[in-house]
């Protein structure tokens, strides 16, 4: 689904990234660990292509990301949801209309009932006509992740997306991504926190994935 290949990643004439090979199978669920300034968001950008790859192969869905024009990769990320770590909303639209936003984008039609079912689903139905600057953190984390997945994508990419909520949010957040994993969706999480990784032991059969000197090693067995 994703697979690397001996990848690396140089910025500013130091690399972040080296001899990365891995590939996250479909259905997978992965955390990955780092302290800050790893190279975890770094990954996760190479993962939907946001950046390429300065050494080695990345290949999403069987396509190699440098042979991918604009339009091919604008159609990839459609399959791919992505929380990022720094949550951005339109402040002047409701919360709905933000997380419809991918739909509006891509020219598709969104179905009202969907939109309200999805939004119930993460427990914010309540606050679909709210703004944004309203939200707390952890509504804020949870509209994101209804906006990752309202295309439907095969492949959810989590940056920090429990780095600043509480532990009860945290494991809200956790259970929603477990489901989504039950559903078949691949899962990657970065995370720092591994209280979250040890929690997930009961629920879901989890890999963890390392970032070390530059490099990712498998850390342990399934969780």
């Amino acid at each position: 689904m994703i697979a690397f290949e001996n990848a690396a990643y140089s910025y500013g004439g130091g690399e972040l990234l080296s001899e990365v090979s891995l590939r996250l199978a479909p259905g997978s669920f992965h955390f990955l660990t780092g302290p800050s300034g790893s190279g975890k968001t770094t990954f996760l950008k190479l993962a939907y292509a946001e950046l390429m790859p300065t050494a080695g192969h990345v290949t999403i869905f069987d396509r190699e990301v440098k042979s991918l024009t604009r339009d091919d990769i604008a159609r990839t990320r459609r399959r791919i949801g992505v929380v990022h770590q720094d949550v951005q909303f339109l402040d002047h639209l409701p919360l709905a209309a933000n997380v419809q936003l991918p739909l509006t984008v891509s020219g598709r039609r969104s179905n009202p009932q969907d939109l309200t079912d999805l939004l119930g689903w993460v427990g914010l139905g309540h606050l679909a006509d709210v703004r944004p600057p309203s939200l707390s953190g952890g509504e804020r984390q949870r509209a994101a992740l209804a906006r990752a997945i309202i295309m439907g994508p095969d492949v959810i990419l989590a940056d920090e997306p429990t780095g600043n909520v509480d532990w009860e949010m945290s494991l809200r957040l956790l259970t929603l991504l477990v489901e989504l994993n039950r559903m078949g969706k691949t899962i990657v999480v970065a995370t720092h926190d591994l209280n979250l990784i040890r929690q997930a032991k009961a629920q879901i059969a989890a890999r963890v994935l390392r970032i070390s000197k530059r490099r990712i090693q498998l850390a342990g067995a399934d969780l």
